[in-house]
């Protein structure tokens, strides 16, 4: 009998968007450099309200910098493509994957599996986007991809989005619950999605996200990792050189 695989499992952190950025790549780079490393796997909420920008959105609207400079907004650059998630009451999750399959459309379908089968369990069911990439919309939530989960109505319910180095996949993304209604309207200039009552509990969700991924992977097994000082000294200093606006 085979010996499940070990997965990574950090416990839910509420930081800010730079250092939840620095641990994920964090924990990117440990996939590099530990032979034994298989995946890892977090689910995160960030302090206050932050726009998370991708790393290829050089433009930013004015209304975004207004927002910045009044302090109504913070802002981080993503290591990940795709356009802005405004975190405001979400859940955010990470899965880095060190052996991922290659081709694009697969990773994101089996990375988004085990995300569809936990939502479901909660009460919805999702479905893959089939909206073409609109590089022109600055608004993650505004088109649906094969990287993100909408519902029967095609309301967006998980955006998500991918960085790939050296072969080893960081995918993470936004599940919606209960977004600044006033907030979303100033950033976007739109209402944001509607969102099923049945996925707006934290701990439910991530509880039945936890399920599935074992059920998605069960040559997997789940193993609580602590942050150490070392960790957390080199997560310190990923915060002052990336992600700045």
């Amino acid at each position: 009998m085979n010996t499940p695989k070990e997965v990574l499992y950090l416990d839910p952190l509420k930081l800010s968007g730079p250092e939840q950025m620095a641990i994920d790549l964090f924990l990117l780079e440990k996939s590099f450099k530990e032979k034994d490393f298989y995946m890892a796997l977090r689910f995160y909420t960030w302090d206050g309200d932050w726009l998370s920008i991708g790393k290829n959105q050089k433009e930013l609207p004015s209304i975004w910098l207004e927002l910045l400079k009044n302090e109504k907004l913070k802002i981080v650059r993503r290591p990940s493509g795709g356009n802005a998630v405004l975190h405001s009451k979400g859940l955010t999750y990470a899965l880095i994957w060190k052996y991922p399959p290659r081709n694009k459309k697969e990773s994101y379908f089996k990375t988004s599996q085990w995300l569809r089968e936990g939502i479901k369990k909660a009460g919805v069911n999702l479905f893959f986007g089939n909206q073409s990439v609109n590089i022109s919309n600055n608004n993650c939530f505004a088109t649906s991809t094969l990287a993100d989960l909408v519902d029967k109505d095609n309301h967006k319910h998980i955006g998500s989005a991918q960085y790939w180095k050296k072969g080893h996949l960081l995918q993470h993304g936004e599940i919606l619950m209960e977004p600044s209604k006033k907030l979303w309207k100033k950033v976007f200039n739109t209402d944001p999605p509607k969102i099923k009552k049945e996925v707006k509990e934290q701990e439910k969700v991530i509880f039945f996200l936890q399920e599935s991924f074992t059920k998605t992977w069960p040559d997997l097994h789940l193993s609580n990792y602590k942050l150490d000082n070392t960790d957390k000294g080199i997560i310190k200093c990923l915060c002052k050189d990336s992600f700045k606006v």
